[in-house]
């Protein structure tokens, strides 16, 4: 440290060297002036100098040594500064705080855990009447009234199933089973689930799959196209629903597109927002603003693209894009 210390003062003692140096060689050449005497006031104003340095450098370096010491003994309390009775009982304050808060979080946690496992098992017990419920509208004869039970009876299902999905989105990763899994089958069982729904409003289905496969998990994709399905016939007047497959770049594309009354220009680049309606219809009470979000977040853990193509008035346009096969596989580790 002292090295440390001379080397940062340097300039200041090579001035003092040099202003010695130069009063002797002053005083060597100009025989007026007594060479001893300057020789004497030298020599004291070098020991004065020197001890000014001495005490200077104790004066300046006493807490940096106690900082190297502290750091050497790893001991931070040893040369703290006596706390007054005020600041500890701040800092005992303080940790106090944060243990209460550390066990309400873990307590909220807890809860929400809970809360959501027993909702999960609600949902679950509501299935069962709701089967039963459906079996026994499958038997009345008189058929408007069966079209309207069956109606209300599909509605109360698509929200069962929403908030089930909605509970498990954030789990998905650990729900996945990835395999080939045939689109025909997907979009037969729900277009099954919708048909009463459909020849209630009047409308058709045109299918035409050129690519039959795809790498995916049957019951996410399942729950996508469900979302775009019942978007499709919810927002449609009687007209065919056209459903599509092929091939661009090594790409499957999945295209839905209906007749329906469209999306706002404004609104496309929010439809996939959580909670979002429609500004333009914003009084309509049958839309949650979750059945499309819900969709968008799965079809991330699915690598799978969701892009809209909608015109005011005359319908929209719906494109799955699913990786390829490799990017897929490269991610999730799926052989």
């Amino acid at each position: 440290m002292i090295k440390q210390y001379i080397v940062e003062r340097r300039s200041w003692i090579i001035l003092f060297i040099l202003l010695q140096f130069l009063l002797n060689f002053i005083a060597y050449m100009d025989s007026a002036i007594p060479v001893m005497s300057i020789l004497y006031v030298s020599f004291l104003s070098t020991i004065i100098f020197t001890f000014f340095l001495i005490i200077r450098y104790n004066i300046e370096t006493r807490f940096y040594r106690s900082l190297v010491e502290r750091e050497n003994n790893l001991d931070l309390t040893s040369i703290a500064t006596p706390r007054s009775p005020f600041e500890i009982l701040i800092e005992q304050s303080m940790t106090s705080q944060a243990e209460l808060l550390n066990r309400v979080a873990s307590h909220n946690l807890m809860t929400l855990e809970q809360e959501k496992d027993e909702l999960l098992s609600w949902i679950h017990e509501v299935k069962t009447p709701l089967t039963a419920m459906h079996l026994m509208i499958d038997r009345i004869d008189d058929e408007t009234m069966k079209t309207h039970l069956t109606y209300e009876w599909l509605r109360i299902h698509l929200l069962l199933d929403q908030q089930l999905h909605q509970r498990r989105i954030p789990f998905i990763e650990n729900d996945l089973f990835i395999e080939n899994i045939a689109l025909k089958d997907i979009l037969f069982n729900e277009i099954k689930t919708l048909q009463s729904w459909c020849i209630q409003k009047g409308i058709g289905f045109d299918i035409q799959l050129d690519v039959q496969e795809v790498l995916s998990d049957a019951k996410w994709l399942a729950f996508i196209i469900r979302q775009l399905l019942t978007n499709a016939v919810k927002y449609s007047e009687p007209s065919d629903i056209i459903i599509s497959t092929e091939q661009r770049m090594d790409h499957t594309i999945l295209i839905v597109k209906d007749a329906g009354r469209g999306i706002d220009l404004r609104d496309q680049s929010r439809i996939f927002d959580k909670g979002f309606t429609s500004t333009t219809i914003h009084q309509d009470n049958a839309a949650t603003g979750m059945g499309l979000y819900l969709a968008k977040k799965a079809a991330q853990s699915l690598l799978i693209n969701i892009h809209v193509e909608s015109e005011l008035g005359v319908g929209s346009t719906f494109t799955l894009t699913f990786s390829k096969r490799n990017e897929f596989v490269k991610v999730t580790g799926a052989s």
